[in-house]
């Protein structure tokens, strides 16, 4: 997927989560081994989440992509995000949000709590 789709699709979900009452406090958290598209907090949770755009269904539904090795990874950033801050919240949650863009209209789908 190009890097536009992607960016497109993050900065339509910081918008969208910040809708929610999310509240982002990090995008494209990096370590070798791992990303996390945006980091936030909603109510007393510490939430990473996962962004995933498409135009076409061609390779199927956005959330389908997200495979289990894809949240272990997530899992190895989300430790290394919480080790290395402090005052975050106790609990945490990994979220996925897909973002259908086939109509040109964004479709969000939220998951809330995808595994952890």
């Amino acid at each position: 997927m190009p890097n536009f789709i992607g960016k497109t699709g993050e900065d339509l979900a910081v918008k969208y989560l910040n809708k929610l009452g999310y509240k982002i406090i990090e995008r494209n958290f990096r370590i070798r081994g791992g990303e996390i598209d945006i980091v936030a907090i909603d109510g007393k949770t510490l939430v990473y989440i996962e962004v995933k755009t498409r135009t076409s269904h061609k390779f199927g539904l956005p959330q389908e992509s997200v495979t289990p090795t894809k949240i272990r990874f997530i899992v190895r950033a989300a430790k290394f995000y919480r080790n290395n801050r402090k005052n975050l919240p106790e609990l945490e949650r990994i979220d996925v949000l897909a973002i259908d863009l086939i109509d040109k209209i964004p479709k969000y789908n939220l998951i809330k709590n995808a595994s952890f």
